[in-house]
């Protein structure tokens, strides 16, 4: 029989030591170089038209989950991996034939003209739907046919912006996780954030209201297929009025345009315009409002912690969702929340407006089934306030791979502002 000596016993668990020491090391430049292996894509969407440029246009990487949008501007920045090229690009927005381009079209090119959808739909041999509250009962039951039922796990990039009046006084940002539950369930999406970065000014910021509903919540409540206990509750459908707006084409697919209204006044209510594939009846995009006029209603419902000598209320409530399309099932793949406070002050001659907007945009996404997700992630709760950390805003590398949007010109303007303001320190 083969033993070993006392010297091997030795020089077996020195190798062991070493690797445990080196492993780590190794590990970790074998992360900082497979983030590098990335090329950083530039663009700018614009209608063909007029040139006028086309914010939130859907960016996404064929054969993959990628995908961004694009900014106020028309503006977008693609990360894709050095592993997944040659690959086509597809963009497309909302009443515009949508354009497949090869991915290295972008590294001699960053225009892309959009063409309007002037071809005329026909009611007759098109849509077939006569009754409109008929067919978005239709929708809501085909989810199961139409959207993923698996439990998926979502790469997303958070943007909150806090505006008093034309001027930014809180920039956060965010890569978060999304454990996102099938829609069928009961049970909440969970989210952790993965990287984050956030400047406030205080001085301008008089308020601690506005802060009680950031978070990227925000956005992902937006979800009506999951979360229909807030829009479009199946059991109450009898207490909507709904009616068919001029149909459309979104990615060269026919639409139908079914405005929605509550018929019951007496508490804030919603109205606006759903967006139903006419062929599988899926829900690809929803925008709408909440009625806010009853002030102390609102109030009850959104301000939940005011400063003292003040009353805040909402004035207007705003939001879209999108969703996208892989293999013949739909997720969710956009929310956006526009929320316009009012705060009056006892003591104070004029008010002092505010304007929340938070966007989410799903950047990746794959199917997940591990249980312990939730015991190993950092999990937020629904009402969190994202902590000050403006550190990444010097970091020009601060998102490395991760997909964001590209921040507008103002945006830009008051991140230049963060910067100049560290280099002082």
């Amino acid at each position: 029989m083969k033993t070993f000596n006392f010297f091997q016993l030795k020089s077996v668990k020195l190798l062991a030591f070493l690797i445990f020491l080196l492993l780590p090391v190794y590990l970790f430049a074998f992360q900082q170089q497979n983030q590098k292996n990335y090329t950083e894509y530039k663009g700018m969407v614009v209608n063909s038209q007029n040139d006028d440029p086309i914010a939130s246009a859907l960016i996404s990487v064929n054969r993959s989950n990628i995908s961004t949008i694009t900014n106020a501007a028309g503006e977008f920045v693609l990360k894709v991996h050095d592993s997944l090229t040659p690959v086509i690009v597809n963009v497309s927005y909302l009443g515009f034939s949508s354009k497949n381009l090869p991915l290295d079209y972008f590294k001699d090119n960053n225009r892309v003209e959009l063409v309007e959808s002037v071809e005329k739909l026909s009611e007759v041999n098109i849509f077939n739907a006569k009754d409109a509250r008929t067919l978005v009962e239709k929708m809501l039951t085909q989810k199961d046919e139409n959207y993923i039922t698996d439990q998926t796990l979502m790469t997303a990039f958070y943007r909150e912006i806090i505006k008093r009046r034309r001027t930014n006084v809180s920039l956060s940002e965010a890569v978060v996780k999304i454990y996102k539950k099938p829609h069928n369930t009961r049970r909440k999406d969970l989210v952790s954030i993965y990287k984050a970065r956030k400047s406030t000014d205080y001085d301008k910021l008089d308020t601690l209201a506005l802060k009680l509903r950031g978070g990227p919540f925000n956005s992902l409540y937006l979800d009506l297929i999951k979360y229909t206990e807030y829009v479009l509750k199946p059991e109450m459908m009898e207490n909507y009025e709904f009616n068919f707006d001029d149909p459309t084409k979104i990615d060269d697919r026919y639409i139908y345009v079914v405005n929605f209204e509550e018929m019951d006044k007496s508490t804030p209510w919603y109205f606006g315009q759903l967006y139903i594939d006419a062929e599988s009846l899926t829900l690809v995009r929803a925008k709408y409002k909440m009625d806010v006029d009853d002030r102390d209603m609102a109030t009850r419902m959104f301000v939940k912690k005011k400063p003292t000598g003040s009353k805040v209320y909402p004035v207007e409530l705003y939001y879209e969702v999108d969703y996208a399309e892989k293999d013949g099932k739909w997720h969710f793949s956009y929310g956006n929340a526009i929320m316009e406070y009012v705060v009056n002050w006892k003591r104070k001659i004029f008010n002092s407006r505010y304007t929340v907007n938070s966007e989410m945009v799903v950047t990746d996404w794959e199917k997940y089934s591990d249980s312990e997700w939730k015991e190993n992630a950092d999990l937020i709760d629904p009402y969190v306030v994202m902590a000050d950390d403006i550190s990444g805003f010097y970091d020009k590398e601060f998102w490395g791979n991760n997909n964001i949007i590209e921040p507008e010109k103002s945006i830009q303007n008051a991140i230049e502002k963060i910067k100049r303001n560290m280099k002082k320190e």
